[in-house]
C-alpha cells in the first residue's frame, strides 16, 4: 500500500508499506516530512518527476532505516516527487515522468527474456552495440558450426564483454610495431617492465583490482563486533598501502556527471576489491578535454574549429564531471584531495588531434592488511555473495560499447552503459567489507569488483580458476533499458 504526504504544488512523499498506518504512526511520520499532511490519492491529478521504479534512491534507503530508528516498522520505500510541466527539465537517467501518483508508481513488471538463439551474428552485434569486429564474427561463426547449434544471446553478449577492449586489453597486449619494426615488447610489458625488474616493497601489482605496497605497523581502531553496538579496540596490524588510478572515458564523454561519479565510485571499488578486502582513504581526479572556449579572448583557441559535439561541449563536461567525482567521494566519505586539468587541440599538416572523446582518471590510495593482501584460491563449497544494488545491463555488461568510438552507436544503446552513481548503497556495502577485514578473523576468500564487464566479467574471473554455479535468476532486475 502506498501513501501519499506534503503539498501537491511542491512537493509529495510516496511511502509504501507492507501494513496499514496506524494513527500514532501517521503522527510520527507527519512529523518526519516536516509537518506535510497526509494527502488523498484522488486528489493528486497532475504531472510529476520522480526516482524510476526500479532503481531505489539513496535517500530512500536513508529515510527507511530513520523510520526504523523511530520504531515504524513495515515501511518500504520512501521517495519525494516533484510536480512537472514541460519547460522543467530532469535527469533522465535517474528520473522519469509519472503522468499522476498512484498506488501502481513502484511496481516493477520486468520479467527475464527466454533465451534466443542467434541465427545472424552480425545483426545481433549491430543491434545489441557489441562491438564485436570481423574476426571475432567469424570465430563466433565457427564456433557454433563446431557446436552444431546456434549460441545463445546471453553466450554472444557474454564473449562480447569479457573479449572487450576494455577488459582483455587487446591493444596494449598486441603486437607493438614502431616504423615497421615488430618490437620485442608489448606495451603492457613495457609497462609493468619496471616494477618487474624494480620490485623493491611491492606486495603485488598487475594482478589485482589494485596494488599495493609495504606499509608500516599501525594500530587498527575498530569494533570489538561490527554487527552489533560494541566497544572499539586497539590492535596493532602489519599494513600494506594501496595505489589505483583508471580511466572512465566513455560515460565521462557521454554523461559527464553520473560517468565522473562512477568513475571515482569505481576506483573506490578497486581498492576495496583489493585481495580480500582493502579499505579506500583518499581520491584524485584528472579531467582531459578540448579546448573549453570559456571566453573569446583566447587566441590559441580560435585557430581550431569547434566541432558539433555529441553530447556535451567541452565547458559543460568539465563542470558536470567535477562535479559528478566530488559528488559520489563526498556522498561515500572519502575526500577527492587533488587533481588535474588538461586541455589539447593540434593540426598536423592534414590530421587534427584534440581529446575529443574525454578523458577522466580517477585515482586514490587506502590501506589492508598485509596478510590479506593477497587473493586466496576458491575451493568447492565456498559461497559466491553479491553485494550491492538492482542490476541494470551495464550490470551485466556494458564493456564492449565503452570500448568503441563515441557516437559508433544510438544514444539509448550508450546512455545505457552508463554506470548509475549511487554512493549511498557502495558507501554499506564498504562498511561491510571493512567490518569483515577488520575482525581479525576475515572469511572474504576472494573479492572483485564489478566495473563495465559487469557480471559476465567479474564472477568469471573470480571462479576461473574452478569454475562455479552463479544463480543469476536469482539477480534483482532493474531496468534493462531504462533510455529511449
Amino acid at each position: 500500500m502506498i501513501y501519499f504526504f506534503g503539498a501537491i504544488s511542491s512537493k509529495v512523499f510516496a511511502l509504501e508499506t507492507s501494513t496499514k498506518l496506524e494513527k500514532s504512526t501517521t503522527e510520527k511520520l507527519v512529523w518526519l516530512f516536516d509537518q506535510s499532511p497526509l494527502i488523498d490519492q484522488e486528489t493528486i491529478n497532475q504531472n510529476f518527476i520522480g526516482p524510476r521504479a526500479t532503481m531505489i534512491t539513496p535517500w530512500s534507503t536513508n529515510a527507511v532505516e530513520i523510520c526504523q530508528n523511530m520504531g515504524i516498522h513495515g515501511i518500504k520505500r520512501i521517495e519525494s516527487f516533484q510536480p512537472y510541466n514541460d519547460a522543467s527539465g530532469f535527469d533522465p537517467m535517474l528520473n522519469q515522468k509519472f503522468e499522476l501518483l498512484n498506488q501502481i508508481i513502484f511496481e516493477i513488471n520486468i520479467k527475464p527474456e527466454p533465451i534466443l538463439s542467434v541465427e545472424d551474428i552480425r545483426t545481433f552485434n549491430e543491434k545489441e552495440g557489441l562491438a564485436l569486429n570481423e574476426e571475432e564474427i567469424i570465430y563466433l561463426d565457427e564456433l557454433a558450426k563446431k557446436l552444431d547449434r546456434p549460441l545463445t544471446d546471453s553466450e554472444v553478449f557474454g564473449f562480447s564483454q569479457v573479449n572487450s577492449e576494455h577488459c582483455r586489453h587487446k591493444i596494449f597486449n598486441g603486437t607493438f610495431v614502431i616504423d615497421g619494426k615488430e618490437m620485442s615488447q608489448s606495451l603492457f610489458q613495457l609497462i609493468k617492465k619496471t616494477s618487474k625488474e624494480n620490485p623493491n616493497t611491492i606486495v603485488s601489482a598487475y594482478k589485482d583490482n589494485v596494488a599495493f605496497i609495504e606499509g608500516p605497523e599501525i594500530e587498527q581502531f575498530a569494533p570489538k563486533e561490527a554487527h552489533v553496538p560494541s566497544a572499539y579496540e586497539k590492535t596493532k596490524v602489519q599494513s600494506v598501502i594501496s595505489i589505483k588510478a583508471e580511466t572512465h572515458n566513455f560515460p565521462t564523454t557521454v554523461e559527464p556527471f553520473n560517468g565522473a561519479a562512477t568513475g571515482s565510485g569505481g576506483e573506490i571499488r578497486d581498492r576495496m576489491a583489493g585481495g580480500q578486502g582493502s579499505l579506500p582513504l583518499a581520491g584524485t581526479a584528472v579531467y582531459m578535454t578540448p579546448y573549453s572556449r570559456v571566453n573569446d579572448n583566447r587566441k590559441w583557441e580560435n585557430a581550431f574549429e569547434a566541432r558539433p559535439w555529441r553530447y556535451q561541449t567541452p565547458f559543460d563536461i568539465l563542470i558536470k564531471a567535477s562535479n559528478g567525482a566530488s559528488d559520489f567521494g563526498n556522498k561515500f566519505g572519502q575526500p577527492l584531495i587533488n587533481g588535474s586539468l588538461f586541455t589539447f587541440e593540434h593540426q598536423e599538416g592534414q590530421m587534427k588531434w584534440g581529446y575529443d572523446k574525454v578523458i577522466m582518471l580517477a585515482g586514490g590510495i587506502g590501506s589492508g592488511i598485509h596478510k590479506q593482501a593477497i587473493k586466496q584460491k576458491p575451493k568447492k563449497g565456498d559461497l559466491i555473495v553479491i553485494l550491492g544494488g538492482d542490476n541494470y545491463r551495464i550490470g551485466m555488461g556494458g564493456a564492449a560499447v565503452s570500448s568503441a568510438n563515441t557516437g559508433s552507436f544510438n544514444n539509448a544503446i550508450e546512455l545505457n552503459a552508463v554506470q548509475r552513481s549511487n554512493p549511498e548503497m557502495q558507501k554499506r556495502v564498504a562498511n561491510t567489507v571493512r567490518a569483515l577485514v577488520e575482525s581479525g578473523n576475515n572469511p572474504i576468500v576472494s573479492i572483485h569488483d564489478h566495473g563495465a564487464g559487469g557480471h559476465l566479467n567479474c564472477l568469471s574471473e573470480l571462479v576461473e580458476e574452478n569454475g562455479g554455479e552463479i544463480a543469476i535468476d536469482q539477480l534483482p532486475i532493474g531496468d534493462l533499458y531504462p533510455i529511449g
